[in-house]
């Protein structure tokens, strides 16, 4: 790897500025997990990296009146180790643990993961449907869109040049919200997804589905919100039909792809049986609580 000039800005408007003097030269590292492989197989021009860990703007769990904000360079370690996560949010817990080895978590912040924009990133879904939104900063100040909506394409996000994630906002509408996690790949650790997916939902008096969300990872160009699906199933009763159903409905608004770990086919046939078994397990959940 060739040398790089570094610099570690200590606030927001720092990095924002050192980002729009050296354009599409620099690179904005966090946990590095990511961002030092692309550098050591392909460089191409960057001479600038802008280390943002330590922003003090970025870091941090911290719950208010209206929910919890969770700062961009928070690491997965530190999400698995917030009593607050464990309490209310378990199922981002499991996406977490699922995040490559130790070392891995230790290093790599949400963030990062957000921002590399893979398909299949572990930590999407389970935030996604939380009814989260990203904070961005940038020259312009700040703004806030829907976690889905952050996601464009294939490492390709709704930052504008300039900008950056801030923090994540889990509003407290969805803490204790009934949600479970699942990931399939072809290891049982350290392996990318080759389906991954979460749902949340609440159960009413009468035992009727209630502001049901579906995610999936792995399955289209960007993390998947299953908003026909979520559409399906409000407001209906819980019944073996019903999660058959939902299930076929999110295979058919996935777009999987063939590729050297697996076929469309065999993809379509895990979303259908995650689909069933998130449904199931935020079911068991929210009869339990």
């Amino acid at each position: 790897m060739r040398p790089f000039e570094y610099i570690a800005p200590s606030s927001a408007e720092e990095a924002v500025a050192l980002l729009v003097e050296n354009g599409e030269t620099a690179r904005l590292l966090a946990g590095g997990t990511d961002l030092v492989v692309d550098l050591k197989h392909n460089a191409g021009n960057t001479n600038l990296l802008i280390d943002v860990s330590g922003i003090p703007q970025f870091r941090g769990i911290e719950e208010t009146s209206k929910g919890v904000r969770l700062g961009s360079m928070t690491t997965f370690s530190e999400i698995m180790a917030s009593s607050l996560f464990q309490e209310k949010m378990p199922a981002v817990i499991d996406g977490a643990h699922t995040v490559g080895a130790v070392q891995t978590r230790n290093l790599g912040t949400i963030g990062g993961n957000f921002v590399t924009c893979v398909p299949s990133a572990d930590s999407a879904p389970s935030i996604m449907v939380l009814d989260a939104t990203v904070i961005v900063t940038g020259l312009a100040g700040s703004r806030e869109m829907p976690v889905a909506d952050f996601f464009v394409g294939p490492r390709k996000t709704a930052l504008k040049p300039g900008e950056l994630l801030e923090s994540i906002f889990i509003p407290k509408a969805s803490l204790g919200k009934p949600s479970a996690f699942l990931k399939h790949g072809l290891r049982k650790g350290q392996a990318l997804a080759l389906v991954n997916g979460a749902a949340a939902l609440w159960l009413d008096k009468d035992g009727k589905i209630l502001e049901p969300r579906l995610a999936l990872g792995a399955v289209a160009p960007v993390p998947l919100r299953a908003v026909k699906t979520e559409a399906f199933l409000a407001g209906k009763s819980v019944t073996d039909d019903v999660i058959n159903e939902a299930a076929e409905l999110a295979v058919s608004e996935s777009r999987p792809i063939d590729d050297f770990r697996a076929s469309a086919n065999y993809r379509r046939q895990i979303i259908k049986v995650f689909t069933q078994r998130v449904l199931k397990e935020s079911i068991r959940i929210a009869r339990e609580s």
